[in-house]
């Protein structure tokens, strides 16, 4: 079997929880060559925990003998990264948000096609086993969409990661902290068109870029199953001082609407993401549990009335984890050329939705100070 050896850039939680483990417990697909990261701690960290090697800059590692780069870096280095990789004839899979913006994603598919090589984006839940039943179950459906619910309530990562060896370091230079904030609020504004206010910059690059993206991509694969076209977003907010954002989207033909909330809830260790599709005769439900606490099974319920007899169907579709499944795919789509599951394109149209959304939330925002003008 084929082995991809992968460089990581970025040690933070999603690679010492998620991608360096599944990585290196699938060792017949992949060999971890190194990781880099600026903090020195999650370095000293990441070598002592899984026993591999480290550097500090994309440089480095860029300069290893790899097959593959798997991008786990703060949102602002993802197009830099992406593109570096691809210049070198990597193959890459980069975590979500692929990018801010649309002319962003439209670089990266232009390095992308000019290379020749796979580009995946971290949208787990595509690959969850559940989420696949519940297109299985679309298929199937006749009536006609009425409305689409997505709710999310979240802790903070404290509630759901304890469970996991992994560090949160403090030790990232001062100075390149700063040129973090900056390249991100140049990359926002020129993703939104304008500069944001401080409480809608917040939402838009957490509340929606981080968390929300990820329903807004499934609910585009279930809408892609039922042939159901994208809509226009007609309303959005940040509240909760950035914590929370919601938006509405009015779907092609005006018949039906899809509703949109995620919150942060620090103090409440609880976690509810709910996805609802309702037709005329007919409900389709998913609810996912944490994305860390693994092999847990996402609820799939379907419900459908015949007459008088209403039915509540609970399917259940196997314990494997999303976020190895989706590492799989990746290899197959490397190694054995299957199509690749989360494209740049798919990204692409999901940030214009979201760039819209934080558009028309920054419309309801806070008048902009001087440093944001």
């Amino acid at each position: 079997m084929t082995r991809l050896r992968t460089g990581v850039f970025g040690g933070g939680l999603i690679a010492q929880i998620e991608h360096i483990p599944n990585m290196l417990a699938e060792r017949d697909m992949f060999e971890v060559v190194r990781v880099a990261d600026p903090s020195p701690a999650a370095r000293d960290f990441i070598g002592q925990r899984f026993g591999v090697a480290t550097c500090e800059t994309l440089e480095e590692l860029l300069g290893e003998r790899l097959d593959a780069l798997v991008v786990c870096a703060p949102d602002f280095t993802h197009q830099r990264a992406i593109v570096a990789a691809l210049g070198a004839g990597l193959h890459v899979f980069c975590e979500k948000p692929l990018c801010y913006g649309v002319a962003e994603a439209d670089d990266i598919l232009a390095a992308r096609d000019k290379a020749g090589k796979v580009v995946q984006v971290g949208y787990m839940k595509r690959f969850d086993r559940s989420y696949e039943a519940a297109l299985d179950a679309l298929s199937g459906i006749r009536s006609a969409l009425r409305y689409v619910s997505v709710e999310v309530n979240e802790a903070d990562f404290p509630h759901h990661i304890a469970h996991h060896a992994s560090r949160r370091e403090a030790d990232v230079p001062a100075a390149l902290i700063e040129e973090g904030r900056a390249e991100t609020e140049r990359q926002v504004t020129a993703a939104i068109g304008h500069p944001l206010d401080p409480l809608t910059f917040r939402g838009f690059t957490t509340a929606f870029c981080s968390s929300m993206v990820h329903d807004v991509n499934a609910v585009h694969g279930l809408f892609d199953r039922l042939g159901v076209g994208d809509g226009e977003v007609i309303a959005a907010s940040v509240f909760a001082g950035g914590d929370g954002g919601s938006c509405t989207v009015r779907l092609k033909g005006g018949a039906a609407e899809w509703q949109m909330m995620h919150l942060m809830v620090p103090k409440l260790a609880d976690y509810r993401e709910r996805i609802a599709l309702y037709f005329d005769d007919s409900l389709v439900e998913l609810i996912f549990p944490s994305p860390y606490l693994n092999n847990q099974q996402t609820e799939l319920i379907l419900h459908r009335t015949d007459g008088d007899r209403h039915e509540r169907t609970m399917v259940r579709a196997g314990y494997e984890e999303a976020y190895v499944r989706e590492l799989r795919g990746f290899w197959r789509a490397v190694v054995e050329g299957e199509p690749v599951r989360n494209t740049v394109e798919e990204a692409r149209r999901d940030q214009a939705l979201l760039c819209a959304t934080g558009r028309l939330a920054a419309r309801r925002g806070q008048p902009m100070p001087s440093s944001f003008r």
